[in-house]
């Protein structure tokens, strides 16, 4: 059980793994919880393409962290930090894959009954390939892992809830993904663009 004085906090991956860099927040999500340990008060999930499924998540959620490949218009690989209010905004700008719900419906569905997070954070990198079926991250996106989960730590550090480096690799069996779709199977082989 966590302390009932501690935020409730949601750090969550979307997108869909199976259109290259498409599959940006779910690869991030899934390094983060590889190489960290966090408190009982923060939930690390690999949202994938789960559309309206992740409402009741978000609703338990003081705080949420997301990461998601985002077309800001930058340069491809570009990374961006937005916030609380300006989150829907850019939410909005996509679909989570092509035939699921948009985050920014998962957002406002939370809104209306209520219960969204009191503070929002999306890290997004701006994709450059998001047509390559079965395709890799490519190099300018798969670089932004690592500053992403420093964007992603220095937020849990805000929240007081700071995540620790894990002292040993993390087993195969408690990985986020199983089944050979985890980061390195999947692209094994695959050459990055």
């Amino acid at each position: 059980m966590h302390p009932e004085n501690k935020k409730r906090i949601l750090v969550l991956g979307i997108g869909n793994i199976l259109w290259a860099d498409e599959g940006f927040g779910v690869r991030v999500v899934e390094e983060f919880h590889r190489r960290y340990a966090i408190d009982d008060n923060v939930t690390v999930l690999d949202g994938s393409t789960q559309g309206l499924y992740l409402i009741s998540f978000l609703e338990q959620a003081d705080c949420l962290i997301v990461f998601d490949a985002i077309d800001y218009g930058f340069l491809p690989g570009q990374l961006k930090l937005v916030r609380d209010d300006e989150v829907p905004k850019f939410t909005a700008a996509r679909k989570v894959s092509l035939h699921q719900t948009g985050f920014q419906e998962v957002l406002s569905a939370v809104d209306l009954l209520g219960r969204r997070p009191r503070e929002l954070a999306l890290i997004g990198c701006q994709p450059l390939d998001l047509e390559h079926w079965g395709g890799p991250l490519t190099v300018p996106v798969r670089v932004q892992i690592a500053p992403a989960i420093e964007l992603a730590c220095k937020l849990l550090e805000q929240w007081d809830s700071p995540a620790k480096p894990r002292t040993a690799p993390l087993p195969a069996s408690e990985r986020l993904l199983a089944n050979n779709i985890d980061h390195a199977n999947y692209e094994m082989g695959a050459q990055p663009i």
